[in-house]
């Protein structure tokens, strides 16, 4: 549509259409899509969401610049002990964004990546998995809002705990898993709804073993993927946008988004990030340096279209997480905007819950 957007307060008021021709040089008008929203960042601008209070506002603030305008802050496999300190950090700042004007991405809770997860299959993620408990995930519930929990579902009891987890509303993913096919289909049963960056630290698919690349193929009803083409090659992208109705995009950003090549901090690891890559010493990928602009960008690149690309980064996030005012733009919907340029798709302006954002000119 081309026309006038117009909000007041926080809220989407009006939507303009322009019922005259379209004038000479119309198509150089700024693109205007909704607020992309991270279901799956643990950092950048050398900060990691694990190191406390300074570490999560400048997070926040730096993924706005790049068109974020909600995320889930997203912790790695730790001692609890670590893990509820990171929490509290996370829900200082959610309890000042809900009184001020934001300044930053909405954090709209916590992804909890770990440490419930596969010791066999933790990737870049520290030696700390354990089995979970309802219990033990209740009083991290205490601390800070569980949005997302990723889960391996070959851990004893844990085809049972996701079973109560759907129950007391949370939305659970499977990842960082070696479960056969078999096993994942019964977790999706027991109500895991996804999995967590898909093709990426879980069993591979075989034509005769299909694991849970298979299930997830066949049977998510959504999953993250990572499209900063290094984690996943395009065609397994298209692949899996076939095949999963509601694939959407994460970046599984660290500390090195939005930051020169170097050693960075990943919870307690340290990390390369070098050409747009980020490893562990080993050469195994560890997050990524990636932006959710760049993400855009990128599925534009391999084909998808505009409002394809859109979707994967603001509608489907939103869809998972049971948010029907975000994500999209319409009248009453929050005011969470990322004006582009049209022609090189850069980042040109970024409205918060109304707020215009203040960019510097190296996005």
């Amino acid at each position: 549509m081309q026309g006038d957007l117009i909000w007041e307060g926080d809220r989407i008021k009006a939507m303009l259409a322009h019922d005259k021709p379209t004038r000479e040089g119309a198509n150089l008008l700024p693109l205007i899509v909704p607020g992309f929203i991270d279901l799956h960042v643990h950092g950048a601008a050398g900060h990691d969401f694990m190191d406390g209070d300074e570490a999560v506002s400048a997070i926040a603030a730096m993924h706005a610049r790049h068109g974020t305008t909600a995320m889930l802050a997203t912790t790695m496999t730790a001692p609890i002990e670590a893990i509820k300190k990171a929490l509290a950090a996370i829900a200082n700042l959610m309890r000042r964004q809900s009184s001020t004007p934001l300044v930053e991405a909405k954090i709209l809770g916590v992804h909890l990546e770990g440490p419930y997860l596969s010791a066999l299959k933790l990737g870049a993620q520290p030696p700390h998995a354990k089995v979970a408990s309802l219990e033990e995930i209740m009083a991290l519930q205490a601390i800070a809002d569980l949005k997302v929990i990723t889960i391996a579902p070959e851990t004893a009891t844990h085809l049972q705990l996701i079973v109560a987890l759907r129950e007391a509303g949370f939305t659970v993913q499977l990842g960082h898993s070696g479960a056969s096919y078999e096993l994942c289909c019964e977790a999706f049963r027991c109500g895991a709804v996804g999995v967590t960056h898909l093709f990426n630290a879980m069993s591979g698919f075989h034509h005769r073993a299909p694991g849970m690349i298979g299930a997830a193929l066949a049977h998510a009803q959504f999953a993250e993927i990572i499209p900063d083409l290094l984690h996943v090659h395009p065609g397994a992208v298209l692949a899996a946008y076939r095949a999963i109705p509601a694939l959407y995009a994460v970046t599984d950003a660290t500390a090195a988004a939005g930051m020169p090549d170097g050693r960075y901090q990943l919870g307690e690891q340290q990390v390369f990030s070098c050409l747009g890559a980020v490893r562990l010493a080993d050469g195994t990928l560890a997050g990524s340096a990636l932006t959710m602009d760049q993400a855009f960008r990128n599925l534009i690149a391999i084909g998808l279209g505009i409002e394809q690309a859109s979707a994967m980064l603001s509608a489907r996030p939103a869809q998972i997480l049971g948010l029907q005012d975000r994500g999209r733009i319409s009248e009453g919907c929050h005011a969470d905007l990322v004006v582009l340029e049209r022609d090189t798709l850069r980042v040109r302006q970024v409205v918060i819950g109304g707020q215009r954002l203040e960019l510097d000119e190296s996005v």
